[in-house]
């Protein structure tokens, strides 16, 4: 991506969609998104804490797996009607979805930074001083490969911890939210590793 030196950059928080914004379905210990519209419940810190870090100057753009729509358990119209009742209700400015599989080897999965990069390249965002915010070990690794900070929201899941350490590692969308805002104050930024 080529940015003239006086082009203005923005600053961005990637924020993961269940588990985040939204409760997750937890079976097994293990997180799913919820099935319907009907199931989706935002999270009680969520409209604070994102209208805080709007306050302070960032995007806010949602960056979600959906594979359960390439499976064929899941309709692309519920995801997408579950994104829009989101963004009605969360100051929210973009959505980016992929509705891959592994098995399909797309660049836009997480860990893959691709939906990251894209944004970056569409909204000219720094992604040096950006961040990424997710509950799972994708979210971390794609935000390190975008070459984001990044911040994970540990409820404990049992999965794989990241490859690489997040920047901070939270309790809920609140405390994210109070790290970014630190971390932002104090010019921490990211070497980008792709």
């Amino acid at each position: 991506m080529n940015v003239s030196a006086g082009e203005l950059r923005r600053r961005a928080v990637f924020l993961d969609r269940d588990g985040v914004l939204n409760k997750a379905v937890v079976k097994n210990g293990k997180p799913y998104p919820p099935a319907s519209l009907t199931d989706l419940q935002i999270c009680a810190d969520a409209p604070q804490s994102l209208a805080d870090l709007r306050r302070h100057g960032f995007l806010l753009i949602v960056v979600t797996n959906q594979p359960d729509v390439a499976r064929g358990t899941q309709q692309r119209e519920t995801v997408e009607e579950m994104n829009r009742s989101l963004g009605a209700a969360l100051p929210l400015d973009d959505f980016l979805v992929c509705y891959h599989d592994a098995r399909d080897n797309c660049d836009c999965r997480k860990p893959r930074p691709g939906l990251l990069l894209r944004a970056a390249a569409e909204l000219k965002i720094d992604l040096q001083h950006s961040y990424m915010v997710g509950d799972r070990w994708r979210d971390v690794d794609a935000g390190h490969n975008a070459g984001c900070q990044t911040i994970l929201i540990d409820y404990g899941y049992n999965e794989q911890y990241p490859e690489r350490q997040p920047a901070a590692k939270v309790k809920s969308l609140r405390e994210a939210a109070d790290a970014i805002i630190r971390l932002a104050s104090q010019g921490t930024i990211c070497e980008p590793s792709f």
